[in-house]
């Protein structure tokens, strides 16, 4: 922990009202900045990420330094041929439209600041792909593209964009998967364990602070030894 290391930073955290978000938004408080968590369920700013026109004026009212977009679905555990089209769009929906929402929004913002960080939460099923989670795994697959794209677009601004891609995070989140698919995603990570929310969240605080000045349009992994290139 970093005392102060945001003092005079505002952060709107999205999803941060549970989760890898509530972690990620206790400790950027913790050292110092003004959270405001997006989040439908109580606790949270009531902002709907998946409403365009929500998310850009709330962006230009909040006015972050920082954005972590951490909120999202699994999905169910299917096989691709047994998906919904109903199910496959309110993934992408959250996933993928609804952070491309919050980029969009806060570019701009952070632009006219001279300064930003946007941190998106990934997931290692977006590098390799999850059987029976097609929507999610490829729900963050964009969430990686995205985030290169328009890193290497504010490159020159002093505005970063950043992803995180972590393996299974117990979470939550775990009450919409299967225990199969729990304990597949747990026999594929080398270490043995599932990742923490406060291991996540110390790599997105350094992700947001000063010291990760140079580093921009990258995807960390987090993935206890399963990703190795």
């Amino acid at each position: 922990m970093f005392e102060n290391r945001f003092q005079g930073r505002k952060a709107i955290v999205t999803g941060g009202a549970s989760g890898i978000g509530a972690g990620i938004a206790a400790r950027l408080s913790a050292e110092g900045a003004e959270v405001i968590r997006w989040d439908l369920a109580p606790g949270g700013r009531q902002i709907d990420v998946t409403d365009a026109e929500a998310v850009s004026a709330a962006m230009v009212e909040d006015a972050p330094d920082i954005l972590v977009c951490s909120a999202g679905i699994t999905g169910p555990n299917q096989t691709t041929w047994e998906y919904s089209p109903e199910d496959w769009r309110r993934v992408f929906d959250l996933n993928v439209h609804g952070l491309f929402y919050c980029n969009r929004a806060a570019a701009p913002v952070m632009k006219d600041k001279g300064w930003g960080r946007i941190v998106n939460i990934a997931s290692i099923a977006g590098k390799e792909g999850n059987p029976n989670a097609s929507a999610y795994s490829a729900s963050k697959a964009a969430v990686i593209g995205l985030t290169k794209s328009l890193g290497k677009e504010l490159a020159t601004t002093g505005v970063t964009v950043n992803a995180i891609a972590p393996a299974a995070v117990h979470t939550a989140i775990f009450d919409q998967m299967t225990e199969e698919h729990i304990a597949f995603m747990k026999s594929k990570i080398p270490m043995g364990r599932f990742g923490t929310v406060e291991e996540i969240a110390a790599m997105a605080c350094w992700i947001a602070s000063d010291e990760g000045s140079f580093a921009t349009g990258f995807c960390f992994d987090q993935s206890g030894g399963r990703a190795t290139y």
